[in-house]
């Protein structure tokens, strides 16, 4: 298992070394004038010329991007020597010059809102879908299966910024049971920080869940056929056992990897459920960068979510390994 865990690290890592130098390669070796693009709109001579000297352009590329990487280990420092000296601490994923602050400090600022939609809403989806699906498919061809889909494949078909809106609507502008939704800190006031969390997290909840509903149901209904799972039963193991050891068990792989990549995902960055509920978070800070062009945030956005969505392909893996030990072979 140990060799196991070290070569999906490995691989991991890898991968986000490759997503490293193709973003760096994007933004700062393709443009022709690199300076100019991180200096954004707002920009003025001065800056143009600080953020050259910072950015050393004068130097080769691969010196470049080996002080680039060498930042994010052990922190780098701008413009050293001079009155204008700009610390930038590990991880240093580099500085937006349009608002003088590392680009690290400006993701650990916003990632405790993204942090608190993924985990609430995880949570949610994953308890309303699996045991919609479970118990659809137990019940197969009733009014509950029938019911049940119905209202996956109703859920499926909407968006995020229709639901969110109506879901607003109702219980904010109308029925004013919720406040308008936003990003207090859960230990300072975890009470104000649930009630602002409610609407994107049941938002989430009810459409991602139809999803995993209707992967529950069909990889339940096509296990159940299996030759295992038939002798299971007639050596009289008890309906749940079978069901929740077995059939359950042979099901739950694919549900895994959608889990997996959809939370990851989430953690980059929820951009259309922080526009809806205007909560700030690493989506909203990642499309007012692009708007803005501030690239070294940009650039920090994207590494951070594919960091991301790569440690949660790893956690998948080892999921996997521990559901089916013949993985681990592989």
């Amino acid at each position: 298992m140990f060799r196991y865990i070290v070569k999906r690290v490995t691989a991991g890592t890898l991968v986000l070394g490759i997503v490293s130098a193709i973003v760096f390669s994007i933004f700062y070796i393709l443009p022709s004038d690199p300076a100019r693009l991180a200096c954004g709109k707002s920009c003025t001579p001065e800056l143009m010329q600080r953020i050259k000297v910072a950015l050393e352009i004068d130097q080769p590329l691969q010196v470049q991007y080996g002080r680039f990487i060498k930042g994010i280990f052990v922190g780098r420092t701008y413009l050293k020597g001079s009155e204008a000296e700009l610390q930038c601490g590990a991880p240093c994923l580099g500085y937006s010059y349009q608002t003088d602050q590392p680009v690290t400090s400006l993701l650990m600022d916003r990632l405790p809102a993204t942090l608190s939609i993924a985990a609430g809403a995880s949570v949610l989806w994953l308890l309303v879908g699996l045991s919609s699906g479970i118990v659809s498919a137990l019940r197969r061809g009733t009014m509950i299966d029938k019911f049940s889909q119905g209202v996956a494949l109703g859920a499926a078909s909407l968006q995020i910024y229709f639901v969110g809106l109506i879901l607003q609507f109702i219980f904010v502008d109308k029925l004013a049971w919720l406040p308008m939704p936003g990003y207090t800190s859960p230990f300072e006031y975890p009470l104000d920080w649930a009630k602002q969390m409610a609407l994107p997290w049941i938002t989430l909840a009810f459409l991602l869940s139809a999803i995993y509903s209707r992967l529950t149901r069909a990889g339940m209904i096509e296990v159940m056929s299996e030759d295992y799972v038939r002798t299971a039963r007639a050596k009289g193991l008890s309906a749940r056992d079978v069901n929740m050891k077995h059939v359950l068990r042979g099901a739950i792989t694919p549900i895994v990897t959608v889990f997996g990549l959809d939370l990851g995902a989430l953690l980059g960055g929820a951009v259309i459920t922080e526009y809806v509920f205007n909560v700030p978070g690493l989506g909203k800070l990642s499309t007012e960068a692009v708007t803005n062009l501030d690239i070294p945030v940009v650039t920090g956005t994207v590494l951070f979510a594919a960091f991301f969505v790569i440690t949660a392909n790893i956690i998948v893996d080892l999921v996997y390994a521990s559901l089916d030990p013949k993985v681990r072979l592989t």
